[in-house]
């Protein structure tokens, strides 16, 4: 029978579809991986990894089970944690893949991880997996934040480009910033997690009290806020440091800043969703075994400029040097999964009145 591609590609907040698909060689073991022959049928992958990127890291997923139909739901991170926890355990959804580990552990506070230790997991570094093992979540790469800048833009304006987050607030920089709403973009909410536990939690609120004042809006995108600066519409903004660097791999007058205090960052993580119905857990074990091979794990670096396993791969072009120093050391994610909640709750509260309308 020919191979085909045949994806199904949900895109919540945008209703838009397309189609994937995949198969394998291998026969189920317990515990430490799936091993399965002729593999077929069908598997829903919830996921936040940025659309452009799902078709190039699927591309080893389709070849090697071309008869799984993969139905892919893609949405922000808060958008993508809001409609499980909203779900429970009746959700759709099969597995998470490349969703914040902070949101994947306020999944696991309810109950709907299912621990799982994929093959070759051992390779993944201990911050950036689950502890206990068999792990309920395992990591790809993480996504950090940085300040993408319109230098041209700047150079008309007579103002010079920030390199710390303090510099943010000078009074120049007034209705020139954009950055991600916490609520509804995973690195806006690790940026705003970053600050307080940066800064502590006192001064951080303070500093985004201050902060606000210059914001022109909070977009409900993690990477829009570097498409606005490449287009000039602000030039600064918050943003994850993957988008911006995008931006000037495509030509945009932009630099992206690691902020001198430090990136926040998180982790980029699968899991298998905890179901009564087992139908599909030959598949999803199967795939979270693929997540974490070598070269899928190349495309994440390629793509990201970190890897959560240690490895020799080349720098990407483009890449800021020094992404992997300048990482907040102390980021603690399980905080920030206890108190998302009420970090989401007060920052609503004092700030998202300059929200962008949802699409």
């Amino acid at each position: 029978m020919k191979n085909h591609i045949k994806k199904s590609f949900i895109v919540l907040s945008s209703a838009m579809m397309l189609a994937a698909c995949g198969q394998d060689t291998s026969t189920k073991t317990d515990g430490e991986g799936a091993n399965s022959e002729n593999l077929s049928g069908e598997l829903t992958v919830y996921t936040a990894i940025e659309e452009e990127l799902i078709p190039q890291y699927l591309e080893t997923f389709e070849e090697k089970y071309p008869d799984v139909d993969l139905n892919i739901v893609r949405d922000s991170t808060g958008v993508i944690t809001a409609k499980l926890l909203a779900e429970g355990k009746n959700t759709e959804a099969d597995v998470v893949w490349g969703t914040a580990a902070s949101s994947l552990l306020s999944l696991e506070s309810k109950d709907m991880l299912e621990g799982y230790t994929p093959k070759e997991s051992d390779k993944i570094l201990a911050p950036y997996k689950d502890s206990e093992k068999p792990e309920k979540w395992v990591g790809n790469t993480t996504f950090m934040t940085g300040i993408v800048v319109n230098k041209e833009e700047l150079k008309k304006r007579g103002i010079d480009a920030p390199k710390t987050y303090e510099d943010l607030l000078k009074p120049e920089y007034k209705g020139l910033i954009v950055m991600p709403h916490p609520a509804s973009s995973g690195t806006g909410f690790l940026t705003v997690s970053a600050w307080l536990q940066i800064m502590s939690e006192e001064k951080g609120w303070d500093y985004m009290t201050k902060l606000h004042k210059n914001i022109g809006t909070y977009t409900h995108s993690g990477s829009k806020p570097a498409k606005l600066a490449a287009s000039g519409e602000y030039p600064i903004g918050i943003s994850l440091v993957y988008s911006g660097v995008q931006q000037k791999q495509e030509g945009a007058p932009v630099e992206v800043v690691l902020p001198e205090e430090g990136l926040g960052w998180d982790v980029e993580a699968n899991a298998l969703i905890n179901k009564d119905d087992k139908e599909s857990d030959e598949l999803a074990k199967a795939f979270l075994d693929w997540a974490v091979t070598d070269d899928v794990m190349k495309k994440y670096y390629d793509a990201n400029g970190f890897s959560t396993m240690e490895n020799d791969f080349e720098k990407p072009e483009g890449f800021p040097e020094g992404v992997e120093e300048k990482m907040y050391k102390d980021n603690n994610l399980k905080k920030a999964a206890e108190n998302r909640d009420a970090i989401l709750e007060k920052w609503e509260e004092q700030y998202g009145s300059k929200a962008e309308p949802k699409e």
